[in-house]
């Protein structure tokens, strides 16, 4: 898993980053009584969660296929994400709701507010770099696609996921220097409460899109159409074959890819050909294409393929 030595210094950025914030606001929180500030220290903490999960997941995901998981474990990147997803939403977003609505009905002035202005700015500060680090890791994985394009394109959760909460604190942060602040100026402090329930918002919208492209990976998505062009154009370089109809294909993690090919091979071959043209695959994929984790081959006419794919495609029109 060498591919993920970046997503892992992102991870790490973030999670040295947020365990120093978490700890800052919640002192700030109880010494000011601010409600925002102590959503605010709920989302860090979460974050903190977060991000170990991921490195869990990371390292759950590296281990080699066995007789119980024979294709490998790289989904458990996958489901480990997608835990975030619901942390995000049921903690974060669900305890900032809570504290909101509790300070709306039972406002309490904040006292010190100055500490709070130190803390979020200081919180900015520090959130803004861990930002700028998975920003820079993501553009570079990114290529020329668009933002919302490479996340939905993308098979590795945990840049983009990192990205995303930080994205979100650094929103957050906003909004609680916003509530704070009016609630400060306009002598209304129900307004810091309203602070609270705008970083539910926030981290409830994160939350659901992160679970939503999570949700996508588990159920199993395809490898990407340059790949599968490139994987047809290697095999039909090969002279015992006539035509490679097709592929399908599914990511079972961000490096691996399981991969079936119909193929229809020259008429004249014999069986023990026909297994040396599958070696000969297997061995130049293999070196050219290492994420192509396992290969299934299927001798099957033109003809046969199309009509399964053209059935494969309806079913598709019609859900």
């Amino acid at each position: 898993m060498a591919g993920h030595s970046g997503s892992r210094r992102v991870i790490y950025a973030a999670l040295a980053g947020n365990l120093a914030i978490a700890v800052t606001k919640f002192a700030a929180a109880a010494f000011t009584g601010s409600s925002a500030m102590l959503s605010e220290g709920v989302h860090s903490l979460v974050d903190t969660g977060n991000g170990t999960l991921l490195l869990y997941g990371m390292h759950r995901a590296a281990r080699p296929p066995d007789q119980t998981h024979p294709l490998g474990h790289g989904r458990e990147l996958y489901f480990w994400s997608f835990i975030v997803a619901l942390l995000v939403f049921a903690l974060g977003s669900g305890v900032s709701f809570y504290e909101g609505i509790i300070h709306i009905m039972a406002p309490e002035p904040v006292v010190n507010a100055r500490v709070n202005y130190i803390v979020l700015g200081l919180s900015f500060l520090f959130e803004g770099s861990s930002w700028l680090v998975a920003l820079r890791e993501f553009r570079q994985q990114k290529g020329r696609q668009g933002w919302f394009e490479a996340v939905q394109s993308s098979k590795d959760p945990s840049v983009y996921t990192v990205l995303f909460e930080d994205s979100a604190a650094l929103l957050g942060l906003v909004v609680a220097f916003a509530g704070i602040l009016s609630a400060q100026l306009l002598e209304r402090p129900e307004l810091d409460g309203v602070g609270s329930l705008g970083i539910a918002i926030i981290l409830g919208a994160t939350a659901i899109f992160l679970a939503r492209e999570s949700k996508g990976l588990l159920l199993g998505e395809p490898a990407s159409p340059e790949v599968q062009k490139k994987v047809l154009a290697i095999v039909q370089q090969d002279p015992a074959v006539q035509r490679a109809n097709g592929i399908l294909s599914v990511h079972v993690g961000p490096e691996e890819i399981v991969a079936g090919l119909s193929i229809e091979f020259e008429d004249h071959l014999t069986a023990p050909e026909i297994e040396a043209c599958v070696e000969r695959l297997e061995a130049r994929l293999k070196k050219e294409m290492p994420q192509i984790s396992r290969l299934f081959v299927k001798p099957q006419a033109t003809g046969t393929w199309e009509r399964r794919r053209k059935a494969m495609a309806e079913a598709s029109e019609e859900s």
